[in-house]
């Protein structure tokens, strides 16, 4: 049974870096094993397989939750 996650949901879950291109980053999550594709938003400053090389574990921050009130 696939449950589609709620926008909160995605960032309680721990995910694997499945690869990396300049502009995207592929990552799966360990428990619910969904699949994400991540858009770089500064093309500028490209994503290299050095910061995130294939298996490294990473966690997703909510921006809105870092905005001063």
């Amino acid at each position: 049974m696939h449950m589609k996650a709620t926008k909160r949901e995605i960032f309680d879950e721990k995910y694997r870096v499945v690869s990396v291109e300049s502009q995207s980053l592929i990552v799966r999550g360990v428990r619910t094993g969904e699949v994400l594709t991540i858009v770089n938003p500064d093309p500028a400053v490209p994503l290299t397989s050095a910061d995130f090389p294939p298996g490294k574990l990473i966690a997703l921050t909510d921006p809105l939750a870092a905005l001063p009130n």
